[in-house]
């Protein structure tokens, strides 16, 4: 969070009209995916890829929140920071329980949609990351946004390395682990992002306290 809006320490807050524009972009990117893998994996019947839909859903909407938020006060940021983290671990927790879950369920899934569908997620990916990488440094928000787009590239990359596996194996099981590790993932990322968000909190208080 820059000086402009009141951080001692001087981070980026997003308060660039080239980083707005940036994040728009990455948004489009991420709702346009998250159609494609939720639909592909459905249809594939693969964990792996559902759980990479899901997390281009979270991008999605922790980029449009970012976007509202940018601008506004310390507090009203570091809140939003603390809403998207909660959000994250809850869908990893989610990711984990519906994998423990097929684990005795779940039929065979179709390696060469989840590979090929994984191929096009990575590119949109790499794209969303190179748009991102160069305000990968800054506030709880900002950096939200980046730990998002990192997991999102990681995460098609096992989702293509499960593919080789289920073609390999002929069984779940590369799958249901790769959806496994993404879902750990998410929970770190999360952990990661509302520990800094607590952080900005308590420092908006600890300044706002002596003029109360």
């Amino acid at each position: 969070m820059g000086a402009c809006c009141g951080h001692s320490q001087g981070t980026f807050d997003g308060m660039s009209q080239d980083y707005r524009r940036r994040l728009w972009l990455v948004i489009a990117i991420n709702a346009g995916m998250f159609i494609v893998e939720m639909v592909a994996g459905q249809a594939a019947g693969s964990k792996s890829l559902q759980a990479d839909a899901l997390d281009f859903f979270g991008d999605a909407a922790t980029y449009g929140l970012s976007l509202a938020v940018i601008g506004a006060s310390l507090r009203t940021r570091s809140l939003a920071a603390l809403a998207k983290g909660a959000s994250l671990f809850v869908m990893g927790a989610w990711v984990a329980g519906s994998t423990l879950y097929h684990v005795f369920t779940l039929g065979v899934p179709q390696a060469a949609v989840m590979g090929s569908v994984g191929f096009m997620a990575l590119a949109a990916n790499l794209a969303s990351v190179l748009l991102l990488v160069r305000y990968k440094d800054g506030d709880a928000n900002v950096r939200s946004v980046w730990l998002c787009s990192r997991n999102d590239a990681i995460g098609n990359i096992a989702v293509m390395l499960a593919a080789l596996g289920v073609w390999g194996t002929a069984t779940a099981w590369p799958d249901l682990i790769v959806a496994g590790l993404m879902a750990s993932l998410f929970l770190s990322s999360s952990f990661q992002i509302l520990r800094q968000a607590v952080r900005e909190y308590r420092h908006t208080t600890m300044h706002v306290a002596p003029n109360a």
